[in-house]
């Protein structure tokens, strides 16, 4: 945060548990007041669930997964779009939700709990696309493959990147800027023609 104020911007830090809809209120509140009317939702916030097979993951890993990343990603867009469409008084918007190659691959003997969320996130994604193309808001997803974050050690296996790595046709796992310069480029005007599009960032895979 402190690099985009001494970039001359302006950022400001909340706290908010999005899998509770009271939280996500008090967060667009919060926002719309001190940082002025809102023209950009990134749902970035997401928990994998942690590493189980299906017939050993239970109801509680189940229900947070869905409640933080899809539950959560809905009410976000839900309060964007009340904000941002014309049909609702709004001057219009970006949302970029963020998804995963999981959905695609399915997460096999890691996390198909996550791996669902993530598809139903993209189906979350086109479906709002088409609902409010007329209103000043496009909705897209990035996709990211394999990427060098924390999210890997953080769930008990630090060397899951080196181990699938070879499966990656670029044989390397992606950099969070790499992801990162895909959603700033949907958030742009020089998307001003792509909605509902789910954005592959994934080395080939």
């Amino acid at each position: 945060m402190g690099h985009i104020v001494a970039a001359g911007g302006r950022a400001l830090a909340i706290q908010a548990d999005v899998s509770r809809e009271d939280q996500i209120l008090k967060l667009f509140k919060i926002a719309e007041r001190e940082l002025g009317p809102i023209k950009a939702l990134v749902n970035n916030a997401g928990v994998t669930g942690g590493f189980a097979r299906v017939e050993n993951v239970s109801v509680a890993q189940i229900e947070n997964v869905f409640a933080v990343n899809v539950t959560g990603s809905m009410l976000c867009a839900r309060e964007a779009v009340r904000r941002m469409s014309t049909k609702r008084g709004g001057t219009g918007g970006a949302i970029v939700n963020i998804s995963s190659r999981a959905a695609h691959t399915g997460g096999a003997g890691e996390w198909v709990h996550y791996a669902a969320t993530k598809g139903a996130i993209d189906s979350f994604t086109i479906g709002l696309a088409r609902e409010v193309a007329t209103e000043g808001v496009r909705v897209n997803a990035v996709s990211p493959g394999l990427t060098d974050t924390e999210l890997h050690a953080s769930n008990g296996e630090p060397g899951r990147l080196q181990r699938l790595m070879p499966s990656i046709p670029m044989k390397r796992a992606g950099l969070p800027d790499e992801i990162a310069e895909g959603v700033l480029w949907l958030l742009s005007p020089a998307a001003s023609y792509v909605t509902g599009a789910i954005l592959v960032i994934g080395g080939g895979r």
